[in-house]
């Protein structure tokens, strides 16, 4: 059985499971529908002249290196790809789900 272990229960007061709280990427994965940009994103792409990837792999607290490992390929590799401001829809694909979000999020 799958049971995923990065989740957390809280209770009600009356001892049941009233909430889950679950890694913001997490969400977005499960939820690719609602293309949910958070204001953190637009503001990194906004003040610091950052691409969407650049932003969302900020965002989600990850470095250059963590991202181009669950890429298979070299951190300078990835920063070329980041750095482009819009990057071809396979890479976009390929970044997208190493991110663990929509790919249309990268379509800002």
């Amino acid at each position: 059985m799958n049971t995923p272990t990065n989740i957390q229960i809280i209770n009600g007061a009356d001892g049941r499971p009233a909430f889950v709280v679950l890694p913001y990427a997490d969400y977005i994965a499960s939820h690719p529908e609602h293309d949910l940009v958070p204001n953190e994103v637009v503001g990194y792409m906004v003040k610091e002249g950052m691409t969407a990837v650049a932003a969302w792999r900020r965002h989600l607290d990850l470095t250059q290196a963590e991202v181009a490992q669950r890429l298979g390929i070299s951190q300078s590799a990835y920063a070329q790809q980041e750095a482009a401001e819009r990057p071809r829809k396979s890479t976009r694909l390929k970044i997208a789900a190493a991110l663990g979000i929509s790919a249309s999020l990268l379509d800002l």
